[in-house]
């Protein structure tokens, strides 16, 4: 491996670590396109995935109180189904393919993020189970389970706070469902990642970004962090798209 690969990787995590404190997304929307860029399709959005692991594990420790685990039961165990299913579709497309599909994934959950028009209020399980499924297959497709989830807490007009803290069981859970798939199906191996000391760098990125977030979310606001984290996935996902398109 390059220096600076590891360098890239660890500053994408890093970023998007702190992105994710401060705002409650962030890991996912700025780390896929960096490690699909070094790593390719299937071994990026898995480095992603496991990166979603720890960093939702550790912001969950400081957001505990605000965290709903009634929405957390409604929408977390379903996405297993979208989990598999994604984990079918990464086997079944060819790695220039997959790619694109992940650039443009990563863009279009950009734009749904952020200029989603007024939607009708709904209630009860049924928008709850629809989120939870679509967010396990795009986060085990594309890492990046924000689109889904950014619906629902529209629809359900959730509440920014207790909606932010219960991202991060929900992120966690599936990471841990799309990495677990991925690996049980066969669509992606152990031996298609890097060394052991690689995952040590990120493990370090990902503290360092969330003790920055912990300072910064005192000083800047979750909407500037956004912005931010908007400008970096763009131009790493489109990155992502041009590459895809020429291999």
């Amino acid at each position: 491996m390059e220096p600076w690969m590891a360098l890239a990787a660890l500053a994408a995590c890093m970023v998007g670590a702190c992105l994710q404190r401060v705002s409650g997304a962030g890991v996912g929307l700025v780390v896929t396109p960096v490690m699909v860029l070094i790593f390719g399709p299937v071994s990026g959005v898995l480095l992603t995935n496991a990166t979603t692991i720890v960093s939702a594990a550790l912001i969950m420790s400081v957001v505990w109180r605000n965290i709903d685990w009634h929405r957390f039961r409604q929408i977390a165990p379903i996405g297993l189904l979208g989990s598999v299913a994604g984990a079918l579709l990464v086997g079944a497309l060819p790695a220039a393919v997959l790619q694109v599909v992940v650039g443009v994934v990563v863009l279009v959950a950009l734009v749904m993020t952020f200029a989603l028009p007024r939607v009708p209020h709904l209630t009860g399980p049924a928008p709850g189970v629809a989120a939870g499924t679509v967010g396990g297959f795009l986060n085990t497709v594309a890492g990046v389970a924000m689109p889904a989830m950014v619906i629902y807490a529209t629809v359900s007009r959730w509440e920014q706070a207790r909606f932010a803290a219960t991202l991060q069981p929900v992120f966690l859970t599936f990471g841990a469902l799309s990495v677990a798939t991925k690996l049980g199906m066969g669509t992606a191996s152990v031996e298609q990642l890097p060394p052991l000391w690689f995952f040590g760098l990120l493990a370090a990125g990902i503290v360092l970004g969330v003790l920055a977030g912990s300072v910064l979310s005192k000083r800047v606001s979750a909407v500037r962090a956004r912005w931010v984290a908007v400008i970096l996935a763009g131009a790493g996902a489109t990155l992502t798209v041009v590459r895809g398109l020429t291999l």
